[in-house]
């Protein structure tokens, strides 16, 4: 679609994401929110009348009426949605991972193709200005040898249908294919309580020769969002929480007579805007309704290629545990 008015979009589940989506495009002179819906009625009129937008009864009323959707509902109801909203809508923006599983999400990648969808996968950490600016740094450099992702949550009570990997892995793993390219083996481990796997750890390697090292936990109690890369030519330390970037290098190999040496060190910091992901994520959606396709977009190719690499860790990890 072409355009430069206000696009209808209608927002799909109510929880915490869904009401920050709800907060954020209310907040977007881009964007006019045509319908909220939410299986939970109450829920769903609460947040329309203090938001004044409309609550139906029936999604397909809702979905008739806007011009784009943003799925923010369960993992395991993604794909139902997206199947259901294409039937009225072509935009289509759905909250990570693509799908519950590997299976659906070839399925679901297929059917967004053939249907011509415009479907962008909610891989918020891409639009993180620490990111961009780590890329930067990346992609500049020829002497990248290994990045390391670490993130950490103490489990919530909202996660009940997904494991820590497609919780909370799957974010480093897209970034682990942003910055460093395609993947040609993967090893992992982790451990499972009552079935459900709370800590994972993956060591990836890259087409190009990089490593990425990839830490989920859910059994942590302090909430950690790092990115560290090694390099020949600098350490690169990268915090998203905080959206703070230094780069140490060593500057000076000294030895004065009769001591011993010493290696003198730079360390530099790199001004990193304070801008909200969501809404930078949010402003790229509403430009690829418009065929405004910005770089980085992800889309149902990049949500299936981590789900790939989200399904051999925990390929690996359910085969170490049973050693």
């Amino acid at each position: 679609m072409t355009g430069t008015g206000p696009l209808r979009v209608g927002i799909i589940g109510l929880g915490r994401m869904g009401q920050n989506h709800l907060r954020v495009l209310s907040s977007l002179k881009s964007a006019d929110i045509g319908f909220i819906y939410d299986i939970d009625r109450e829920t769903a009129g609460r947040l329309a009348s203090a938001a004044g937008v409309s609550a139906p009864e029936s999604l397909e009323e809702g979905l008739s009426g806007v011009e784009a959707v943003v799925i923010a509902s369960p993992t395991s109801t993604h794909e139902e949605y997206i199947r259901r909203s294409a039937e009225h809508v072509g935009n289509l923006f759905v909250e990570k991972p693509l799908t519950e599983g590997l299976e659906s999400s070839i399925e679901i990648a297929r059917f967004a193709e053939d249907k011509g969808l415009n479907l962008q996968v909610g891989f918020i950490e891409r639009f993180n200005p620490a990111v961009e600016q780590m890329k930067k740094l990346l992609d500049r450099s020829t002497q990248v040898v290994s990045v390391d992702f670490v993130r950490t949550n103490k489990l919530s009570s909202r996660i009940t249908d997904v494991d820590v990997v497609t919780d909370l892995m799957i974010h480093d793993i897209d970034l682990a294919l942003f910055l460093n390219g395609p993947v040609r083996s993967i090893s992992a481990h982790g451990v499972a309580n009552d079935g459900m796997i709370d800590f994972a750890t993956a060591l990836l390697t890259h087409d190009n020769g990089r490593l990425s090292r990839v830490q989920a936990s859910r059994i942590t109690d302090k909430k950690i969002r790092s990115i560290q890369a090694t390099c020949k030519d600098m350490f690169v330390d990268c915090e998203l929480l905080q959206k703070e970037i230094t780069i140490s290098r060593h500057s000076a190999l000294e030895q004065r007579p009769g001591e011993p040496y010493r290696i003198s060190s730079t360390e530099e910091r790199i001004e990193v805007q304070p801008r909200e992901a969501l809404q930078l994520e949010l402003m790229a959606f509403l430009e690829f309704c418009h065929d405004v396709r910005a770089a980085g977009v992800p889309g149902p190719a990049e949500g299936l290629a981590a789900m790939e690499v989200c399904e051999q860790v925990l390929n690996g990890i359910l085969q170490s545990t049973q050693e």
